[in-house]
């Protein structure tokens, strides 16, 4: 009896030990009740699996690694974000649990349950995990990123490099009101990334690791526009746009702040290679820029941007350096031209015309290409908005126009991955219909990607990659 009771303790225990086995492979590493909606309403025959997911999307959930390689518009669902999650708007038809969207899914199929969508939306929330409590992205925290800062929803949007997909919203700001994020930026040791508002207070500070919070400068609430980072981060300098305008001097370290005042509409701002001077345009009726020593801000030099005096104001907006800091280059948008000039004497080096309203620059110093977007530029592509220019930094000359997609604005260039990632603010009407509803209205931008190489857009498939994202995306950041 004994050895007949321990065969049967064995055969128990062998059983069930394979239905348990059976369950994992059966639900590909989802949790198992996330695994039972995706396994019998959407990872099913002609819709969401690995042979039919050409005709849906791109969109492959026939297992959680799947599920995050996204699909022809990018993520489908960004972990401890629901609302921002286009496969929780899919399967959503209640509108008192967040955004529904169009078609809902299954499709010509019944809904999913308001519990099964509760519970999506839960799961979402609490990082989409595996079926082992592990959440994407959070395996690395040296990950090679991009941030965009998008000025419709105060939030930042993060980017894997890898893979180009979204994989985190983080919430910026420090008020309920929209104070529209206008430029991020990443320290140079990569280690922490920075944004200012338009009609916020403060230079907030997160790290990059896990982009998370940590503090902020109080600035005061003026038009802060633009900022530059020191070379060896420990200064920031945060430029406000208006009459009387502020030059605010942030200590990274303490975040303590220290004010300037009485410059006219200062708009972009840059340091020489040096570190010592702070180069500042002159944005609303003028033609001018400022030089700074950071260590002496009442004194100054303004510069003319001009040998011989323009019939109107350049209205110069940003200025950068070129990688050799032998020469600096200036867009200006009441002439749209850029400006080329040589670092030390400020000697006029050329004159390029440009599509109407130049505004953001980004330099590779592999290839020696600047690029310029032109987000009002309606000459370049006739019936379209927006384009960015390359010039070739060597011969000071432009070489090729880019329609990178609607309203191109923030730039940054990757010189490890040979590419540049571009903004498209995609803000008017004229442009092309979202695909998703916008968390905070307004009509979602989205970013696409130049192959330096080439200098033609990274393709998916046969379509240019474009990736939609949050509502008004404005400024580009790289954490190398």
């Amino acid at each position: 009896m004994n050895r007949l009771f321990s065969v049967c303790v064995i055969v128990i225990i062998l059983c069930n030990g394979c239905t348990h086995d059976k369950g994992i492979p059966d639900y590909n590493n989802y949790p198992d009740d996330i695994g039972k909606i995706f396994f019998t309403r959407c990872a099913t025959a002609g819709c969401h699996t690995d042979d039919s997911k050409g005709a849906a999307a791109g969109l492959s959930l026939e297992s959680w690694d799947r599920l995050f390689e996204g699909g022809t518009g990018g993520s489908s669902v960004i972990p401890f974000r629901y609302e921002y999650s286009t496969l929780f708007s899919s399967i959503n038809t209640f509108s008192n649990l967040g955004i529904t969207g169009l078609p809902a899914m299954p499709f010509n199929q019944e809904h999913l349950t308001r519990e099964e969508v509760v519970l999506m939306k839960n799961w979402i929330n609490n990082g989409a995990p595996d079926r082992n409590g592990i959440v994407k992205f959070a395996d690395n925290s040296n990950r090679k990123k991009f941030y965009v800062a998008n000025q419709g929803c105060d939030v930042v949007t993060v980017f894997d490099q890898e893979t180009l997909l979204p994989m985190r919203y983080i919430d910026v700001g420090n008020t309920a009101g929209t104070e529209s994020p206008h430029m991020v930026k990443v320290a140079p040791d990569g280690q922490f990334w920075y944004v200012v508002s338009l009609q916020g207070n403060s230079l907030q500070k997160y790290r990059t690791s896990d982009d998370s919070f940590v503090g902020e400068a109080i600035l005061g609430v003026k038009n802060w526009n633009t900022f530059s980072i020191s070379n060896d981060g420990q200064k920031a300098y945060i430029i406000d746009w208006g009459n009387n305008g502020d030059i605010a001097e942030v200590d990274l370290n303490s975040l303590a702040v220290a004010h300037n005042n009485g410059y006219n509409y200062p708009h972009g701002s840059c340091l020489n290679p040096a570190g010592d001077t702070l180069y500042v345009t002159q944005q609303t009726g003028s033609s001018r820029l400022y030089k700074i020593p950071v260590n002496y801000f009442s004194t100054f030099t303004e510069i003319n941007l001009y040998t011989t005096p323009p019939a109107n104001s350049l209205n110069p907006h940003e200025v950068l350096f070129s990688p050799d800091g032998t020469k600096y280059f200036v867009t200006c948008q009441g002439s749209s031209e850029l400006r080329i000039f040589q670092q030390g004497t400020d000697l006029l080096l050329a004159i390029i015309p440009v599509g109407s309203l130049p505004s953001e620059m980004a330099v590779s110093a592999s290839k020696n290409y600047l690029f310029v977007s032109c987000p009002e530029d309606t000459v370049s592509f006739p019936g379209r908005r927006g384009a960015v220019w390359v010039i070739d930094i060597n011969t000071d000359a432009a070489i090729k126009t880019i329609y990178t997609g609607h309203q191109p604005h923030g730039l940054a260039v990757d010189d490890d991955k040979n590419r540049v990632y571009v903004a498209n603010r995609n803000a008017t009407q004229d442009g092309p219909a979202p695909h998703h509803a916008g968390v905070c209205g307004g009509r979602n931008g989205y970013v696409t990607f130049i192959d330096m190489s080439t200098l033609t857009l990274l393709k998916q498939g046969t379509n240019d990659k474009k990736i939609e994202i949050s509502v008004d995306p404005y400024s580009v950041a790289v954490r190398h």
